[in-house]
């Protein structure tokens, strides 16, 4: 069917995202420019071909003989809220209604139910009404005995939809679901804190649908995980950065293990808290030299011992300018592995890795704040983090 639908199809209706709608003229006009951006990014990196990309009320059209393929792309891209392959026609009736037929030819099988749905923006002479009635009885008239078909307006097998705009019509069936949100780049960015479990890649994947670009940090904790444990963080960035065309593909991977034996030296108990109270502070110095505007974790409340909420006092406290963002904070397990399905990070982030070796039996769930400060004196946190911060590699994937 692909194949016989590209014969037809020659366009790509675009809807915006609902939320562009809120902003004031300016606001939305910048988010549309940088929506375009976004869309002909990817575009380009998937090597589809499309002649132009022109915006209207609510709507980008896009003129491509990849219609379908196009579309299953930008459905992907943030700050859109559904695509449709189409096939232009002029907006005369008997036109639109030639058209349509086509299509129904193409799409209509034996024993369907069909509907006819009408969207019309001008004056035309004629409503949207007018539209569903002459194309429903048409489609009866040329299939209908020959097929059996039947009118079913709330669960229909087939959709004939018709758009009209002015001087145009785009005449479609399907109707992706895209993502929503808005677009990536219009909120400044954002260092995002990535191990490369199932967590911290939905946090990310959260901010960024909501317009902030992420620069991914991996803390390797070797000899304390091994290459394995940092492999499935490049492969699940890998995965991410299909969310993020256009923008730059790079992993900051900061080497941590030092760190860690120090911090283990001092107090195994309070060792998960000293140990992301360290990465929280590097990450700080990172957002502060890469012009972000803040940290984005992927904890939730109780998911591990080091994040009750007695325990994330404890670690806000150890980054001073900078805001600390935990998308994930309310949400239960469930409901972050079912993102990470629907994201593509699944089944990466749940491929067998080492886990860390310096993770006390008995981890405080109640730290208080004088007993880690207090654990902290014995540590040069500033030669820690500078360390830190020069051992950093740049893995461009």
């Amino acid at each position: 069917m692909e194949t016989s639908l590209n014969t037809v199809y020659d366009s790509v209706i675009i809807h915006f995202s609902g939320e562009l709608w809120l902003k004031k003229l300016w606001t939305r006009k910048y988010y549309e420019k940088r929506l375009a951006r976004n869309l002909k990014q990817t575009l380009k990196h998937y090597n589809v071909p499309y002649s132009e990309l022109v915006r209207r009320h609510g709507r980008f059209y896009l003129k491509t003989d990849s219609a379908v393929e196009a579309a299953n792309k930008l459905a992907r891209v943030f700050g859109i809220s559904s695509v449709s392959p189409a096939a232009e026609t002029s907006s005369k009736l008997d036109e639109i209604i030639e058209k349509s037929l086509f299509l129904a030819g193409i799409l209509l099988k034996a024993g369907n139910t069909f509907a006819v749905k009408c969207k019309r923006v001008g004056k035309q002479g004629y409503s949207s009404s007018d539209v569903r009635k002459l194309l429903g009885q048409r489609v009866l008239d040329e299939f209908g005995e020959k097929l059996g078909l039947r009118v079913d307006l709330g669960n229909p097998d087939v959709v004939l939809g018709v758009e009209v705009r002015d001087n145009q019509a785009f005449v479609y069936s399907q109707v992706i679901e895209a993502v929503g949100g808005m677009p990536l780049g219009v909120q400044p960015k954002l260092v995002g804190l990535f191990s490369g479990g199932i967590d911290s890649p939905v946090g990310c994947w959260l901010v960024m649908k909501r317009g902030s670009p992420v620069v991914f940090v991996y803390f390797d904790n070797s000899p304390f995980t091994d290459e394995t444990t940092t492999q499935r963080a490049l492969n699940v960035a890998e995965v991410l950065f299909g969310w993020a065309i256009g923008f730059p593909r790079k992993v900051y991977v900061v080497q941590h293990g030092e760190n860690l034996k120090q911090i283990m030296q001092t107090n195994r108990k309070y060792s998960c808290l000293l140990c992301k109270r360290m990465m929280y502070r590097v990450a700080e110095r990172l957002a502060e030299q890469l012009r972000a505007e803040g940290i984005v974790t992927g904890e939730a409340i109780g998911e591990q011992a080091s994040q009750t909420v007695t325990n994330l006092r404890v670690l806000n406290a150890a980054v001073k300018e900078y805001p600390v963002h935990r998308p994930l904070l309310g949400f239960d397990k469930q409901e972050t592995e079912a993102i990470a399905r629907k994201i593509g990070t699944y089944e990466v982030s749940s491929k067998k890795a080492g886990a860390c070796t310096a993770v006390p039996y008995q981890p405080s769930t109640k730290a208080k704040m004088e007993d880690v400060l207090k654990a902290e004196e014995k540590l040069d946190i500033e030669a820690m983090v500078n360390r830190s911060l020069e051992s950093i590699k740049i893995v461009e994937l």
